[in-house]
């Protein structure tokens, strides 16, 4: 829905520099987002680590940068982020086809809220699940499956939309049809990453979720 890429490497790269680490360029940024600030840093300081030929062990520290990413990227978090072409339009074609529409995020619950209130979508949408909602996210079809519940639907008459191979994985795990957002935020490319359609932007995505209905 959003390309959140630069706010996220812009709180990335303000962690890692105070802590003095390495930043990182838009493209490596995208490779780490998707599943969380925690692994987003764990990875971005394993790479560090690979380089300086030793492994970061201090989970104290990690703990501590993440809180810190958390808190500037929840200060910083529309300022370059913007809404992938076509989103609003299939957004009110949904509403207005009484299709429900729920999220499910990596991102902690209350920084999609403010996100989304933000860039004024928030009112598109029955229910939203951070990383931190229930005990368990993606790729554990359950984020899927619990937020369909919850707002009353049939997982049976339900698709996913997402960027990335833990969207893909999380799909195919609830039985889910996987609709892929190309250049997402993902290090592996399309073809292996398992999906009913492909798509560049939401532009004319009415057509193919019409199909369904």
């Amino acid at each position: 829905l959003i390309d959140t890429a630069p706010d996220l490497m812009n709180a990335h790269n303000y962690v890692m520099k105070k802590f003095g680490y390495k930043s990182k360029s838009g493209k490596e940024i995208k490779s780490l987002i998707g599943k969380g600030a925690g692994v987003m840093i764990s990875r971005s300081l394993w790479s560090s680590a690979k380089i300086e030929l030793k492994n970061i062990k201090e989970k104290k520290t990690k703990e501590k940068m993440v809180k810190e990413f958390v808190n500037y990227y929840g200060k910083n978090i529309l300022v370059e982020s913007k809404l992938i072409e076509g989103v609003k339009d299939f957004l009110v074609w949904c509403k207005n086809n009484n299709i429900s529409m729920g999220i499910c995020t990596n991102k902690q619950e209350h920084l999609a809220l403010d996100l989304l209130k933000k860039i004024e979508i928030n009112n598109f949408f029955d229910y939203v699940a951070g990383c931190n909602t229930f005990d368990y996210c993606k790729p554990d079809p359950r984020h899927l499956t619990s937020v369909i519940e919850i707002m009353g639907g049939d997982v049976k008459n339900s698709i996913m939309i997402g960027d990335s191979e833990v969207d893909g994985l999380s799909a195919h795990n609830a039985s889910l049809p996987f609709i892929l957002l190309e250049d997402g935020y993902t290090d592996v490319k399309v073809s292996q990453i398992k999906h009913d359609h492909l798509i560049k932007n939401f532009v004319g995505l009415n057509k193919i979720i019409e199909r369904y209905i």
